[in-house]
């Protein structure tokens, strides 16, 4: 931390809230999880966030910390670098992170749901032990390429292709809003075949023709890096083809798995703007007395306390189901859409209780409010989670 950071550095006040006495509900290591990943966050991130919100940089030193405490992968097996745990404490630890930032929490969403997870779930066992251990350790940093410049809500519009070379792939295509892409060593890139079926395919940041240009001007997730992925005739071998799933389940399979990680982490960020907002309430005079004392401050409050509330209680439930198999992709998007939602109202709700302090940096909540407009829009907007929920509900397709 340089001398600026230290004199701009901020102790980090937050207290857990559970109005409903979640916390019994949880096993001990979801709670030791929880603990540890808070620590982390009050001593590693808090201090320095607001510093590197301001200078749209990204703390890629990070990393190693984001390994070291278990985040990348939590719920893949140890034997792979993950870290052998179940979903609910997978959940815990990207609430915590975003409680944070929602940037931070995003580094590590892609490294474990979107990098690890394909690898695990679709590669062959060389890609396997290849490239997990060193994702879950932070030796290698991996993006995941789904989007393109044209084709956000209808992925299975690309026009990324590969074509058959002998003993290898020529990938041509280009993705957008790639988190981690300027920093990644890999990409699992989702590309169209000569049959026009979407494969999955690991490429390495050294392979000539792949490039990975930065983002600029981004008003949300301002410490978190993001880019494109441009192949201009890249040369993939045949063995970093992920052999075990072919069409657009492969990648949908992967976004499932990172909704379910923004539901929870989307109530991180609620936690602290709310946090944030009560004690400033119990601080605060006005007229003579404390803001708290107020009817519209008291109304404010109750309001954030039961959204948060509602969606601690949706995150436990998805929990329960997807540690038995049983969470269906229509549920993690009905998660994920409340979620965000909600997290927006509290924050906007926040934002007003600080008056004008809370547009500075001095407080937490218009870095939240921006960053999760970001959240509100990628891995499924919030009108399409909304359009999946009505198409599980009525049987009947509302898209194109």
């Amino acid at each position: 931390m340089n001398s600026n950071q230290k004199a701009s550095a901020k102790t980090d006040l937050y207290e857990h809230h559970d109005y409903y006495g979640i916390d019994e509900l949880l096993q001990e290591d979801h709670l030791l999880a929880r603990d540890a990943v808070r620590d982390w966050v009050k001593q590693e991130v808090s201090p320095i966030i607001e510093d590197y919100a301001n200078r749209a940089a990204c703390p890629t030193h990070l990393f190693k910390g984001l390994a070291e405490i278990g985040a990348f992968g939590p719920s893949l097996p140890q034997e792979y670098g993950g870290g052998g745990m179940d979903e609910i404490a997978y959940g815990i630890i990207m609430q915590e992170l975003e409680r944070g930032d929602s940037g931070i929490r995003s580094m590590a969403s892609v490294q474990g749901s979107l990098v690890m997870y394909p690898i695990y779930k679709y590669g062959n066992e060389e890609q396997k032990r290849k490239y997990l251990p060193k994702l879950g350790s932070g030796e290698f940093i991996g993006c995941f390429g789904l989007t393109e410049p044209d084709h956000g809500s209808n992925p299975g519009g690309m026009v990324t292709n590969i074509k058959d070379d002998g003993d290898a792939y020529i990938l041509n295509g280009a993705k957008m809003w790639i988190t981690n892409s300027p920093v990644a060593d890999i990409a699992v890139v989702w590309a169209k075949d000569e049959e026009g079926v979407i494969r999955g395919l690991i490429v390495e940041k050294d392979m000539k023709g792949f490039s990975a240009p930065e983002i600029h001007g981004k008003w949300s997730l301002r410490a978190s890096v993001t880019g494109e992925l441009v192949f201009e005739d890249v040369r993939v071998p045949k063995s970093n083809l992920l052999p075990n799933v072919a069409g657009l389940k492969g990648p949908l399979g992967c976004l499932s798995k990172a909704r379910y990680g923004i539901a929870w982490g989307a109530v991180g960020a609620a936690l602290d703007c709310y946090d944030s907002a009560l004690r400033y309430s119990k601080e605060r005079e006005q007229f003579g007395k404390k803001l708290g004392q107020f009817q519209l401050t008291q109304k404010k409050l109750a309001e954030m306390i039961t959204e948060i509330t509602k969606a601690q209680l949706l995150c436990w439930r998805l929990g329960t189901l997807a540690n038995v198999g049983k969470a269906s992709p229509a549920q993690i998007s009905m998660a994920k859409r409340n979620n965000v939602h909600m997290a927006l109202e509290v924050a906007r709700e926040a934002r007003q209780m600080h008056g004008g302090m809370g547009i500075t940096g001095e407080y937490p909540i218009m870095r939240h409010m921006m960053n999760l407009e970001s959240v509100v829009t990628y891995e499924g907007t919030h009108d399409i989670h909304l359009l999946i929920t009505g198409m599980d509900v009525t049987g009947m397709n509302a898209f194109g």
